[in-house]
C-alpha cells in the first residue's frame, strides 16, 4: 500500500470509464457508513477503448487531509474490478478510483508475442529501455532498481535486464501516466464502535428513586413516588451494568414548562404534584442548556456522566429541537417561532394529539440561522459535558436539511458524537434520515411480530444499499409505545421479544419497566397506564418476577459473540413450525457464528435445526459445522444428518443460543 500516493486532482475524465460503482448511496449524493476498523470493499466496472495494460487502485483520504492514500485494486471477472481499505479513525472520507494504462506491461506484452514468433525484436528491447529513462521517481529503491537494469541492458545489450519481475513491478509504480482516469469521489463516514453495537437501556430519571412498602404492595409494583435526582440515578447504575447494558439513555433533563402542562395519563387539568412532560422544554429555570432542579445541579449531572463511565456505561441525551410555551427563547427571540395570524403561537402537532404543551419552532423566518446556529451550540454545550451520544426527538417534524447541516456541523467538531433518530413514521422518511447523516435509526421492530414479518423486514433493511447506510436499533418498548403483545404481561413473551431485538439486531434496547413485564395499557391505545411521561412512578427495581437475570444473560452472549455484533450477515434456516423463527449470524472473517431458534408462540415446539452448511474459517480453512455449544448452558452436541433436533418450552425459555463448531 502506498500512503503517501499524490492524487492528480485534474485527472478527472479520460480514457477509461466506472460504472456500477459499490459501494454507494444515491450514486454517491450520500455517504456509505463503516466502524472504525472495518474493511471499506470497493467494486467496480472499468474498461476502456483500444489497447493496453490497465492498472488501477483505490484512494482515499480523511476531511481535512491533504494527502491522498492509495491500494491497488485487481481485476476479478469481465472488467469487474475489487480493491479495499480499512479506515482507522472516526471521521468524514472520500474515496475514488483511478485507472491508467500501464505502459511497460503493455511493452512486455508486446515483446513477448513478438518473440514467440521469431520477429526481430531489437528495436522493440530500445523501445522498452527507453520508457526507462522516462520513469519519475516512485522511491529510492525503485530507482535504484530502474537504473540498474537500464545499464546492464545498455551494457550487455541482454534483454533479459528488462524483463524482469522485479523491474515490472517498480515500473508499475515509477512510469509516467498519461491517460490517467478518475471517477467521481464518494463520502463515506466512519463511526466509532459503539454506533455500530450497543445495549441500550433508556430510563426516565425522576422515577428511578427505589420505591417503599407502598409501591411494592401495588398491583403493578408502581406508585406515586419523590422525584429523584441525578444521585438516585447514579444508584441505579450498578443494575443496569449488571444486566449488561452499554448505553443510558435520558429524556430532556432540562425545566419543565406550566403553561398547559399535561396531567396524569396525558390529560387536562393537572392537580399538584403532577411533573409535566420532559418533553415541554423551558421554564424559568432556563432552557436547553439548564438541568431541571428537582434533578439536581449541572455539576450532578457531570458526576452522574462520569460515575456511568466507571460503570462501563456511556450516557445518550434526547436532544429535541421545540419549547414549552415558557422557554426562554420565546421572549429574547419571538421570531424564532410560528404564529397564529392572532400573534398567538402555533401548538406542537403529532397524528394522534395536539401537544399545547410544546410551540413549534419557526425554521423558515428571517433570523433561520440564528435559530439552526443557537441549536447546534445547544449539542456542542453538552457535548463539552461529557455527552457523545444524541438520541434526536421527532426528527421527521423538522426540516431534513437541517439534520444534514447539524450533524456534519457537530461531528466535525468530535467525529466521536453518534445521533440516533427516533423517528417513527412513513419508510422513505425513515430512510432519508439515516441517509442525511444519523448514525442510528428507531424501526418498525415493535409491529412485526409473525415469523413472515420479521424475515421480509430483515431482509429489507440487510439487502444493498439499505445496510450502506441505515443501522437499524431494535427497540422492544419506549416510552410511548407499549405494544400489543406486551399487553398480557406473560414472561415468556417478554423474553422472545428482547431475545429477537438482541439478536436480529447489532443494537438494540428497552424502555425502564420492561425488566419488571410492566404491561397495563390504555385502553385501546399503546401507550402506558400511569405513564411516567407525565407522573412519577416509584418502582421495586427487585420486583418478584422480574427478567433481569434472563437481559443479562443475552447480553453477555452478544459480548462474547463477534457474529451477534454486526447485522448484514444473516441468514434466516427454514424449518417447518411456523411459530418457531431460526436463523444464522456469521462474524465478517467468518470465524464465529451463531445459530438462534426463537418461539413465537407460548406452545412447546419440537422443530430441526438444519445447519450442516453453516461453514466457518478454522487455521486458515473454511470447514463446515460439525458440532453445537448451547450458549446457556455450556453443554455440546455433535450433529447428525447436518443439523440437531431441539425443543423449546417457551415459558422456562423461549430461545436457543447455539455457538456453532467446526
Amino acid at each position: 500500500m502506498n500512503k503517501s500516493f499524490q492524487l492528480v486532482e485534474g485527472a478527472a475524465g479520460g480514457a477509461f470509464h466506472f460504472e456500477d460503482i459499490y459501494p454507494a448511496v444515491d450514486c454517491g449524493r450520500f455517504p456509505v457508513k463503516r466502524i472504525t476498523g472495518e474493511r471499506v470493499e470497493v467494486w467496480a466496472d472499468i474498461y476502456r477503448d483500444g489497447y493496453g495494460v490497465t492498472k488501477a487502485s483505490l484512494v482515499w483520504r480523511r476531511d481535512g487531509e491533504r494527502e491522498w492514500q492509495s491500494a491497488p485494486m485487481t481485476p476479478h471477472t469481465d472488467d469487474r474490478w475489487v480493491g479495499s481499505f480499512t479506515p482507522e479513525a472516526p471521521g468524514r472520507y472520500a474515496y475514488a478510483i483511478e485507472a491508467w494504462t500501464d505502459e511497460f506491461a503493455t511493452w512486455r506484452d508486446d515483446f513477448a508475442r513478438r518473440q514467440q514468433t521469431g520477429a526481430d525484436t531489437t528495436v522493440d528491447a530500445i523501445e522498452g529501455a527507453g520508457m526507462l529513462t522516462k520513469a519519475r521517481a516512485g522511491g529510492p529503491d525503485a530507482t535504484a532498481v530502474i537504473l540498474k537494469q537500464c545499464e546492464t541492458f545498455l551494457q550487455t545489450g541482454d534483454v533479459a535486464a528488462l524483463l524482469t519481475d522485479e523491474l515490472r513491478d517498480v515500473m508499475a509504480e515509477s512510469q509516467f501516466r498519461p491517460d490517467l482516469s478518475r471517477s467521481q469521489l464518494f463520502p463515506l463516514v466512519v463511526d466509532r464502535a459503539r454506533a455500530g453495537f450497543g445495549a441500550w437501556y433508556e430510563m426516565m430519571p425522576r422515577g428511578q428513586a427505589a420505591a417503599g412498602n407502598e409501591a411494592a404492595a401495588g398491583n403493578d409494583g408502581t406508585a406515586a413516588g419523590k422525584h429523584a435526582t441525578f444521585k438516585d440515578c447514579t444508584a441505579r447504575l450498578a443494575d443496569i451494568s449488571a444486566m449488561g447494558f452499554d448505553v443510558v439513555c435520558l429524556p430532556p433533563i432540562h425545566p419543565i414548562g406550566w403553561t398547559h402542562r399535561k396531567g396524569r395519563n396525558n390529560t387536562l387539568p393537572t392537580i399538584d404534584g403532577d411533573p409535566g412532560s420532559p418533553y415541554a422544554i423551558g421554564a424559568a429555570k432556563g432552557g436547553h442548556d439548564a438541568v431541571h432542579p428537582e434533578l439536581g445541579t449541572l455539576q450532578e449531572f457531570r458526576d452522574f456522566v462520569a460515575a456511568c463511565g466507571e460503570h462501563r456505561l456511556e450516557v445518550a441525551l434526547t436532544f429535541a429541537a421545540q419549547c414549552s410555551p415558557d422557554h426562554p427563547w420565546v421572549k429574547e427571540h419571538p421570531r424564532w417561532f410560528k404564529r397564529r395570524p392572532d400573534g398567538s403561537l402555533y401548538p406542537a402537532e403529532d397524528p394522534s394529539e395536539i401537544c399545547d404543551d410544546i410551540v413549534v419552532l419557526d425554521f423558515a423566518c428571517e433570523d433561520s440561522a440564528s435559530l439552526r446556529n443557537a441549536l447546534r451550540d445547544v449539542v456542542l454545550f453538552w457535548v463539552a459535558q461529557g455527552v457523545k451520544i444524541f438520541r434526536a426527538d421527532n426528527p421527521q417534524a423538522k426540516p431534513l436539511p437541517f439534520w444534514e447541516w447539524l450533524i456534519q456541523e457537530v461531528q466535525r467538531h468530535d467525529p466521536q458524537v453518534i445521533f440516533l433518530s427516533e423517528a417513527f413514521t412513513r419508510s422513505k422518511v425513515m430512510k432519508g434520515l439515516a441517509k442525511l447523516g444519523f448514525s442510528q435509526s428507531y424501526t418498525y421492530f415493535t409491529s412485526r411480530i409473525t415469523r413472515g414479518e420479521l424475515a421480509h423486514y430483515l431482509g429489507e433493511l440487510t439487502c444493498y444499499p439499505t445496510r450502506e447506510y441505515f443501522r437499524p436499533n431494535f427497540f422492544t418498548n419506549t416510552t410511548d409505545i407499549l405494544p400489543d403483545h406486551l399487553h398480557g404481561g406473560e414472561a415468556w413473551m417478554f423474553k422472545s421479544r428482547a431475545a429477537l431485538a438482541a439478536m436480529l439486531s447489532a443494537c438494540y434496547g428497552i424502555y425502564n419497566g420492561f425488566e419488571l413485564l410492566e404491561h397495563e395499557a390504555l385502553p385501546g391505545s399503546e401507550e402506558y397506564r400511569a405513564s411516567d411521561k407525565f407522573e412519577i412512578k416509584a418502582r421495586d427495581w427487585d420486583k418478584a418476577g422480574n427478567i433481569k437475570p434472563y437481559l443479562g444473560l443475552i447480553n453477555r452472549i452478544r459480548r462474547e459473540n463477534a457474529a451477534l455484533q454486526q447485522t448484514a450477515n444473516l441468514r434466516f434456516i427454514a424449518i417447518d413450525d411456523g411459530n418457531v423463527i431460526a436463523f444464522v449470524k456469521q462474524s465478517a472473517d467468518l470465524t464465529n457464528a451463531v445459530a438462534v431458534a426463537i418461539a413465537l408462540s407460548r406452545e412447546v415446539h419440537d422443530i430441526w435445526l438444519p445447519i450442516g452448511d453453516t461453514q466457518l474459517y478454522v487455521g486458515g480453512e473454511r470447514r463446515h459445522v460439525a458440532a453445537v455449544e448451547n450458549l446457556a448452558s455450556g453443554a455440546r452436541t455433535v450433529l447428525d444428518w447436518g443439523g440437531l433436533s431441539l425443543r423449546i418450552e417457551p415459558d422456562r425459555d423461549p430461545a436457543v443460543f447455539l455457538r456453532c463448531l467446526a
